[in-house]
């Protein structure tokens, strides 16, 4: 008995205490740390697709006449047409820098930063190849501007058609 009334005695002191030591435990607030909200990315989309879709313009229009400057450069180059051919290669060339003007005025208002950078740098390199024509010269049989125009427009306009894809 004696046994029974030490326990219940040592029971009724530490329930006490351990009770406190709980209610320490327990209304201590735990350390929250509040993130500030992350703001979101801006959204260029509508933006971005109102310029690609005046890019569309200059897709069937400047280089649609490059193309056919192309043509022509090929078959006056294969006639042995040296005189008309130097006229071609200038008509093509020109075609190719109003390209470059037309992409640099249409992506040079785009909101987003990296469209109007991918803008510009479409457009130098269209002006590049004009002025340098390297492009002209590779160009001698029909045979090999089928086989290069494609990938030489990828090449010119791979910095802003990545965004014209992405809204399309």
């Amino acid at each position: 008995m004696r046994r029974a009334m030490l326990a219940a005695l040592a029971g009724s002191l530490l329930l006490p205490v351990a009770a406190c030591d709980n209610a320490k435990k327990s209304t201590a607030a735990p350390a929250v740390s509040v993130a500030p909200p992350a703001s979101l990315p801006p959204d260029y989309s509508l933006d971005t697709q109102l310029i690609c879709g005046q890019l569309q313009a200059v897709y069937t229009g400047e280089l649609r006449q490059f193309g056919t400057a192309m043509g022509k450069l090929v078959s006056l180059k294969e006639a042995e047409q040296t005189a008309d051919a130097v006229k071609a290669e200038t008509e093509a060339a020109t075609k190719l820098k109003a390209a470059a003007v037309k992409i640099r005025q249409y992506t040079v208002t785009a909101k987003d930063p990296s469209f109007r950078a991918a803008g510009e740098t479409s457009a130098a390199k269209f002006e590049q190849s004009a002025t340098d024509r390297k492009y002209f010269d590779q160009v001698k049989t029909l045979k090999d501007l089928n086989n290069t125009l494609q990938p030489q427009m990828a090449q010119w306009l791979t910095p802003v058609s990545s965004f014209c894809e992405s809204t399309s």
